[in-house]
């Protein structure tokens, strides 16, 4: 009999930390960011396709033509940028329209402070999400850019305190 209470609370415990809000209907509250990059992932994992990628470090650059092995490892930091989180309930705003929807939060315990989609035809063009993170010692700022089938960027600027700000850029583009 312990043992069943025991399995019982561990399998409650897992069920109640999921990340994912959702509303009375079942539907997420906000863009499905995690949701559209696993699919993305998966899609071009089939595809293959042939990427230009390009990494800069503080104005050093190196350009690579390469078969990415594992898109969702390559677009973790979009997935990690996900919104619809218990603790972010609420701390949205949403302003939607037929050719986008943009997510904002100023609040100072969300990192993710936008998220910006732009729809062509009925259909997804482009992401953006800007990324804040600061605390006494550290600050960083990121953009992340989406473009299926065409390109994807991530622009990091970061600075440690008593230490030069530092700037990534990591660029891919699809051939």
């Amino acid at each position: 009999m312990r043992k069943t209470f025991w399995l019982l609370g561990i399998v409650l415990t897992f069920y109640s930390c999921n990340p994912a809000v959702k509303s009375q209907n079942g539907a997420l509250n906000y863009f499905d960011v995690k949701g559209y990059f696993e699919k993305e992932a998966l899609r071009l994992n089939k595809s293959n396709p042939l990427l230009t990628k390009t990494v800069e470090v503080n104005g050093a650059t190196e350009t690579k033509k390469i078969h990415v092995p594992d898109w969702a490892k390559e677009l973790s930091i979009f997935s990690d940028s996900e919104i619809n989180r218990n603790a972010w309930k609420g701390l949205f705003s949403t302003d939607k329209t037929n050719a986008q929807e943009l997510y904002t939060s100023d609040n100072k315990k969300v990192p993710v402070k936008e998220v910006l989609i732009t729809k062509k035809d009925g259909h997804i063009f482009g992401i953006r999400i800007l990324v804040k993170n600061s605390n006494m010692l550290y600050s960083s700022a990121d953009t992340l850019s989406y473009y299926p089938d065409s390109l994807y960027r991530i622009n990091k600027k970061q600075h440690i305190k008593l230490m030069a700000e530092k700037n990534y850029s990591v660029t891919g583009r699809f051939k």
